[in-house]
């Protein structure tokens, strides 16, 4: 008959038998109670101080607050030079911009599965689905016409004179320059904006309900109207944005640490460009680590080590000495 061998005792690993005293414990009306008190709270705090209800940032909105950010977006849409024009996968084949780690990029890896080509559809589709503007019809057919040479001359000069641009009586003003049936189509798209409709045309139709709102919110983040918003209410990257929450309202505290390392170099230096991809590997790391810390000879006894259980547990340890 084989002997089993006894296994070594190990603090770490091991309980020995509990010899004390034992008292009635109804878990399942504790569970109720708790339920109940956090309801009460949960219901009451929000009738008192309610939630943050900011209104959405469209491109109506956009353009009717800042006609001259809106024209300046919309020319870099249209001569492909916008952040969005720029960014590459999972948008556009642009080479060598996605974030990486040493020669490993996931975007790249994946590549365009959300094709947007800003200048179509940000500008001249939209556009084309106005029917009742023979100006805007006759420019259109224009600059479509035109070799690729002469319709980046076009939007340089509009480029260069929107820089300019003031809003009189409500009305935007360009200054003359030779941008051609540029100056056509980047007015009529503003005003189409103003009253809604590029919101309306921009919204993907491939399905019933129109959800897709990825490229009128792509068209909105390359303006500077709305990172301004965002700065204002303490919510950008820099203000330890991301565990804010608009006004006095509590934010997302359980994100502190992930937005700490957006604070601090090299993440806001050197690491700039990939700091969104690195900062996401090492809070994996750091989460693989955390979960193993049962696990890890040495770190797991810690606890032990430094008794700082009878620290917390000192009411029931002073009732045993």
């Amino acid at each position: 008959m084989t002997k089993t061998k006894e296994r070594r005792f190990n603090p770490d690993r091991d309980v020995n038998p509990w010899k004390g005293g034992y008292r009635p414990y109804d878990i399942a009306k504790e569970i109720v109670i708790c339920f109940v008190v956090m309801l009460v709270l949960v219901v009451g705090l929000a009738i008192v101080f309610g939630s943050p209800d900011d209104k959405a940032v469209t491109i109506q909105t956009w353009s009717n607050a800042n006609q001259v950010d809106f024209a300046q977006t919309a020319i870099t849409e249209l001569d492909g030079t916008s952040a969005t024009a720029q960014y590459g996968p999972p948008y556009n084949n642009v080479a060598d911009v996605s974030q990486k780690i040493g020669p490993f990029s996931p975007e790249a890896l994946v590549g365009v599965h959300i094709p947007v080509n800003t200048a179509q559809d940000f500008v001249i589709g939209p556009l084309e689905t106005v029917t009742n503007s023979p100006v805007l019809t006759m420019a259109l057919n224009q600059f479509n016409a035109a070799s690729p040479s002469q319709q980046a001359n076009w939007e340089s000069a509009y480029a260069t004179a929107v820089q300019k641009a003031k809003v009189f009586h409500n009305v935007l003003v360009v200054p003359l320059a030779r941008y051609g049936p540029v100056g056509i189509m980047i007015r009529q798209l503003t005003d189409m904006a103003r009253s809604g409709a590029l919101d309306t045309s921009m919204i993907n139709q491939d399905h019933f309900y129109g959800t897709d709102y990825t490229k009128s919110l792509l068209y909105v983040a390359d303006g500077t109207y709305f990172s301004d918003q965002g700065t204002a209410l303490h919510l950008s990257g820099g203000q330890w944005g991301m565990m804010n929450e608009t006004g006095n309202f509590p934010g997302q505290a359980w994100l502190w640490l992930y937005s700490f390392w957006y604070q601090i170099p090299p993440f806001t230096t050197a690491w700039e460009p990939n700091a969104d991809i690195l900062v996401s590997v090492l809070m994996m790391i750091l989460s693989v680590l955390l979960i193993l810390v049962p696990f890890v000879p040495g770190v797991r006894s810690i606890p032990r080590w430094s008794r700082v259980y009878r620290l917390i547990w000192r009411d029931h340890y002073k009732g045993r000495e």
